[in-house]
């Protein structure tokens, strides 16, 4: 599907502009170099037409591992975390999401482990070993960014994720966070968390 006309003019106009707008947040804001790269790749995804650019490293990083200062348990933290972590698909709400409380490059080592089935039953995902702590984002309301509204779910259990390969960096990494398999009931500062799911294995 073609963009609109007037669209055209617009994105053009801020494509040619990006030299100035990457010079002005460089030099008046005293932001890094790597600091306006990372804003370069954002401004290009968002100006970009047709279905969004599959996650890098650093942005599944930074959009999924969370600090654990911050009790999981707040019935408000993920529609402040979302946020916070410009959590969108292009301004327009994701309808559920996981932020996970796990070292990075533990979460990584899953991409070895052998295939198992993701939640739909498709033989493509990697799970965890151990319980990982983690908190899961339902859309409840909204439709467009900073409108949007989340049901925030506590679990613990096993993580289950699917992987891909990373040209730039030549490393496979995770791509997606498909689920938490809550097994077990968990208590954690006074609330109870029950099952949901057998695992099958």
């Amino acid at each position: 599907m073609r963009a609109p006309r007037a669209a055209q003019p617009l994105a053009l106009l801020l494509l040619l502009l990006q030299p100035l707008q990457f010079e002005f947040l460089r030099i008046h804001l005293g932001k890094s170099e790597e600091e306006t790269e990372e804003f370069e790749d954002y401004l290009e995804e968002l100006l970009k037409l047709g279905p969004a650019r599959p996650l890098t490293k650093d942005a599944f990083r930074r959009r999924t591992i969370i600090d654990p200062a911050r009790p999981l348990t707040d019935p408000e933290y993920c529609t402040a975390e979302m946020k916070m972590k410009n959590v969108h698909d292009k301004f327009r709400c994701v309808r559920e999401h996981f932020f996970l409380q796990v070292v990075y490059e533990e979460l990584q080592k899953l991409c070895k482990n052998i295939f198992v089935p993701c939640k739909n039953g498709v033989k493509k995902c990697h799970r965890s070993r151990q319980l990982i702590e983690g908190v899961y984002c339902n859309l409840t309301r909204g439709a467009r960014m900073f409108d949007c509204e989340y049901k925030s779910s506590y679990r613990q259990g096993y993580v289950l994720i699917t992987c891909r390969w990373q040209d730039d960096i030549q490393e496979i990494i995770p791509a997606y966070v498909n689920d938490i398999m809550t097994l077990d009931k968990h208590v954690k500062d006074g609330s109870i968390f029950y099952s949901e799911l057998e695992w099958p294995f």
